[in-house]
């Protein structure tokens, strides 16, 4: 049956959104266990198929069962699926899909390629499979986590990248050329998160290899953004990268915008920056003051604050999770409620959603396998051990099985409102969508902070690795915090963090473990971000 349901019905819809569900049983480890290898099922019929059929293309088309070149010609589906291995534990496939991308990859091509999308793969898929080298028992150079094969990797597809920030704003073109740089007729209008989404990779990159360019480039691209906000502090959704003025004016935090504010949080946590933590709580108050409307997040015209857009898109899914990170779970849960009241009436988030009209808007009633309502649901479920978010993952589970899986994986959803399907199997469904979905239900993941910590290797030889504080890039890649402490001028910290885990448990703080002072703790950021034992709050 097909309704149409005002505002007012909708909430009321999400804050029951699940009939049944909320009051549930939890589920045993047993039960998590067989769901587990439900995943790492569908994970090897998706990742089997691009192989058989696609491989070296960037993505399987699912119902013509060949491949396709979408974003460079990388063998994309295979590098951003390399990290989901060992997250699933195949250290062995992890280990030759690693000297296979080193073999068959290469970026002095004559392709033009997404900035942003190379970043957020390519960069992070490397970098991320570089850091955890160690836990996939690859032989590792003298000095790793400082220098590796797959390093040097992620740091020759950066510096194709590097042409397009040689602009007067310091903010980078959307498309280059990885032979011949930024062409000379091409748009210098890039959307808001194509200037934004740098720091996590390029940071990672400077604090590994001891080059700065790159951190000081995502730095000076964070900076113009922010002084181009409006005078009631929102930014919109495109901007030109040469006159600093804004083309599309609509302010959210969705598409186009939504990994700038992601970012800002992660790396204020992953740098122990608190300026970056600063300029979120500054924009955050701006969208919750102009922007929310009964938990939900509308489109505003950035300089006026009026409604735009009154739409809910799928992209935007992620910011339950994101809220959670700062310790806003009351918000969070609520308008993860409102989320999944979308996802249950359509099996799938639409592209876009009519709030006012509670049913999807014209042209944009795909869903392509967005991870972005798992993710906060792992998020939320690790803040709060709410079982309602493990019943969401099944929920999840079982809609795309049943209306995606093809003989030749996972198929994109053409239209939710008949599943008709889509040629295309996005590699994001392997590198997020499989990786959060298995991480929602293994909360004992050493990506959740809960594994061993390791001593060796970088410059010294005396690196402390694995403390529990991984940061996810907006692609679900992994980055281990301590990592970037252990290269070039970080002897003094490793020194201080060497200490406190070798210390007795007796020595932390009153109430407090050793693996909360070194992890990533669920508690709200704004008074906690502790990150490689530094604590520090908003007031210092």
């Amino acid at each position: 049956m097909t309704c149409v349901a005002g505002p007012a019905l909708l909430l009321v819809l999400a804050l029951g959104a699940a009939p049944g569900v909320a009051h549930a049983p939890d589920f045993t480890e047993k039960e998590m266990e067989q769901i587990r290898s439900r995943i790492r099922s569908m994970f090897y019929h998706a990742y089997d198929s691009y192989l058989d059929h696609a491989f070296p293309y960037d993505e399987l088309r699912p119902l013509t069962c060949d491949g396709q070149d979408t974003w460079g010609s990388f063998s994309l589906t295979l590098i951003d699926a390399l990290d989901t291995l060992l997250v699933l534990g195949n250290s062995t496939e992890f280990q030759r899909v690693a000297t296979l991308l080193q073999e068959t990859v290469h970026f002095d091509i004559d392709v033009n390629a997404s900035v942003f999308e190379t970043n957020i793969r390519v960069v992070g898929g490397l970098l991320s499979a570089h850091l955890l080298s160690g836990r996939a028992g690859l032989n590792l150079e003298p000095g790793w986590p400082c220098s590796g094969p797959l390093l040097r990797m992620a740091e020759e597809a950066a510096q194709k990248l590097l042409p397009a920030f040689e602009t007067p704003s310091g903010m980078p073109y959307g498309t280059v050329n990885l032979l011949l740089g930024v062409s000379p007729t091409e748009t210098p209008v890039t959307c808001t998160a194509g200037v934004g989404t740098f720091i996590l990779e390029f940071a990672t990159l400077s604090r590994l290899t001891g080059n700065q360019t790159y951190e000081t480039l995502a730095r000076k691209a964070l900076q113009a953004l922010w002084e181009t906000r409006s005078s009631i502090g929102l930014v919109g959704n495109h901007i030109d990268v040469v006159t600093q003025k804004w083309v599309a004016q609509d302010a959210g935090i969705g598409a186009g915008v939504d990994s700038y504010f992601e970012y800002l949080v992660k790396g204020s946590i992953l740098l122990q920056d608190p300026g970056l933590l600063h300029m979120f709580h500054e924009f955050d108050q701006s969208i919750q003051n102009y922007t929310r409307f009964d938990d939900w997040y509308l489109w505003v015209q950035m300089h006026k604050g009026t409604v735009s857009m009154p739409v809910f898109q799928s992209l935007e899914a992620f910011w339950p999770g994101l809220q959670s990170l700062v310790g806003d779970l009351e918000s969070a849960v609520k308008t993860f409620q409102n989320y999944y009241s979308v996802w249950r009436q359509f099996g799938g988030l639409p592209e876009f959603y009519s709030i006012p009209q509670g049913y999807t808007v014209d042209k944009r009633e795909g869903y392509p396998l967005r991870p972005e309502l798992i993710e906060s649901a792992m998020y939320l479920f690790r803040a709060t051990g709410d079982h309602l978010y493990l019943h969401m993952g099944l929920d999840a589970l079982e809609s795309i099985e049943k209306i995606s899986r093809t003989p030749c994986g996972y198929a994109s959803v053409k239209d939710v409102r008949d599943h008709q399907l889509d040629n295309r199997m996005e590699s994001f469904f392997l590198a997020e969508t499989i990786k959060y979905l298995y991480l929602l239900f293994d909360p004992s993941h050493f990506l959740h902070g809960g594994g061993p910590w390791e001593e060796g290797g970088g410059a010294s030889g005396t690196c402390v690795l694995g403390t529990g504080a991984y940061i996810f890039n907006t692609e679900a890649h992994p980055i281990d915090a301590a990592a970037l402490y252990c290269c070039h001028s970080h002897d003094l910290d490793q020194s201080e963090i060497r200490d406190i885990l070798q210390a007795k448990p007796t020595a932390a703080p009153t109430g407090q473990s050793l693996n909360s002072i070194l992890g990533c703790p669920v508690q709200p950021f704004s008074s906690r971000l502790a990150v490689t034992g530094q604590v520090f709050t908003e007031n210092n």
